[in-house]
């Protein structure tokens, strides 16, 4: 016998560059990164999300702005559970005397260690109990796609820390891969791109903000600049450049290939049968990651599918773990859970 899920209960996308949290009946309450920010000597916590990020690569020595996930898993545990229990007390508020029970969504190639360590997270977090999901189930349900029939579906999920990619079909994962490489991937081939072209030394967030600005995945498909500051790195004094849209397709050439061949390698490992399916539906791109100009294009050329971006893809995946809140007995065999 399952429980029937209330209104304090959540689902949180505990991801690499942002935490979404849904609740029941109010739909997507809270969206921020996933930052903090605290003392380096005492440990105390001085901001958590929106004003921990503005301080990354802002701080003096005293301050670490960090980043307690890294390529989808926790990095940090301590930091993520005080971050996961700033934002579960912020979206769910004060006047709550009952614990909630929360779902958060993992990467599909999480190691059983990685795994137990995201449901400690969350009970650590001040929740009753904790169920897991795989993003690209959570994923599929978000972008509306209907997997319960015995017809395949193709997702690619692109996150900030990985990419994830399955073929689904009868409310479960028939085959799946994660690759680490996702936007946050991205920006790191476009920061080493530039030190070695125009040595200059730029952040990450400069970095993401060229990306979005200005990048696309695909030479000749985006005609725009972007004046871009940092340190020479000969002089070791403040310098600006500006880079183009081929500029920066250029710079994302490698990783972005990656992805293309984990696509491949899914669609190899799929049934003849699925795979019939998946040639009339095509694939649905999801998350933050896939809204990187020429994603669907660069796909579709390295695949020879239709692809198509899913609706609102940042909450995809917060939005069908939702779903799978409404419904836990349908999922179950596709869930993991752990209680006080």
């Amino acid at each position: 016998m399952f429980p029937i899920f209330g209104p304090g209960d959540v689902a949180v996308d505990l991801g690499t560059c942002t935490v979404l949290v849904y609740i029941k009946g109010r739909g997507v309450v809270l969206n921020e990164p996933s930052v903090v920010a605290r003392d380096h000597h005492t440990g105390a916590v001085l901001a958590v999300g929106d004003e921990a990020r503005k301080m990354i690569g802002r701080t003096p020595g005293t301050i670490d702005a960090i980043r307690p996930l890294r390529a989808g898993v926790i990095s940090d545990f301590e930091v993520t559970e005080m971050m996961l229990r700033y934002f579960l007390k912020k979206a769910i508020g004060s006047r709550v005397y009952l614990k909630p029970r929360v779902i958060i969504c993992v990467p599909t190639a999480v190691t059983s260690v990685e795994r137990r360590a995201v449901l400690q997270a969350g009970l650590g977090a001040g929740a009753r109990k904790v169920y897991l999901v795989e993003e690209p189930l959570a994923a599929a349900l978000g972008a509306g796609l209907d997997i319960s029939g015995a017809s395949g579906y193709m997702v690619v999920d692109v996150g900030g820390g990985t990419t994830d990619i399955a073929v689904l079909s009868l409310n479960g994962v028939v085959v799946s891969t994660s690759t680490r490489i996702g936007g946050d991937a991205l920006d790191e081939a476009i920061v080493r791109y530039v030190k070695k072209t125009f040595q200059l030394a730029i952040g990450e967030p400069t970095a993401e903000l060229a990306r979005i600005t200005a990048g696309t995945l695909v030479q000749g498909a985006r005609n725009e600049q972007y004046e871009m500051r940092g340190r020479d790195l000969v002089t070791g004094l403040p310098r600006s450049i500006v880079v183009t849209s081929d500029d920066l397709a250029k710079a994302m050439e490698e990783p972005a290939a990656l992805i293309v061949e984990a696509c491949r390698q899914v669609l190899e490992k799929t049934p003849p049968e699925i795979a019939s399916d998946i040639v009339d539906h095509g694939m649905v791109l999801t998350g933050g990651g896939a809204l990187t100009h020429g994603m669907d294009v660069l796909l579709q050329k390295g695949t020879g599918l239709k692809v198509s971006l899913a609706e609102d893809p940042v909450t995809c995946v917060v939005r069908g773990a939702g779903l799978v809140l409404e419904d836990i007995p349908k999922y179950q065999e596709h869930i993991r859970s752990l209680t006080v």
